[in-house]
């Protein structure tokens, strides 16, 4: 999995129109405006499907080791398969980011995953310090 973690004062997203994939979740709400968060663009790969719980784990620690430093409350996990190498199947990549959410909200995160499977427009205000934008990759490889 691949991500890029942008620490934000404000982000909206708003549907625009069906993407490429063949699963397109219901698109409610059709935008998602927040504050400050920290907004994570992310993909999932094809290796990804080995081990979606590990996957999902390493990645929410990850995003909270990062969201923890940052004092960041509210955390956006939004799809962006254009950070893919090898994309995994639609129903793999919906099921890690839910993990994801799962396991962040466990931590006390306030989680909002925009809707899998449609073009958006993107408008936000990123920070500008020396930890705003992060990318990390995870694996479901022995480390």
């Amino acid at each position: 999995m691949r991500f890029l973690m942008i620490h934000v004062n404000s982000f909206r997203s708003r549907i625009t129109e069906k993407g490429r994939s063949k699963l397109v979740e219901p698109p409610e709400p059709e935008e998602t405006a927040v504050g400050e968060a920290l907004l994570v663009l992310s993909s999932v790969e094809t290796g990804d499907e080995a081990d979606t719980a590990l996957v999902a784990r390493r990645a929410a620690g990850e995003i909270g080791k990062n969201a923890k430093n940052l004092k960041a409350g509210v955390i956006v996990l939004h799809p962006f398969a254009h950070l893919f190498a090898r994309l995994a199947a639609p129903e793999t990549a919906v099921e890690i980011m839910d993990m994801v959410r799962d396991i962040l909200r466990g931590e006390g995160y306030e989680v909002i995953r925009t809707p899998f499977g449609w073009f958006n427009t993107l408008e936000m205000d990123a920070k500008g310090h020396p930890y705003s934008r992060v990318a990390r990759v995870v694996t479901a490889e022995p480390q």
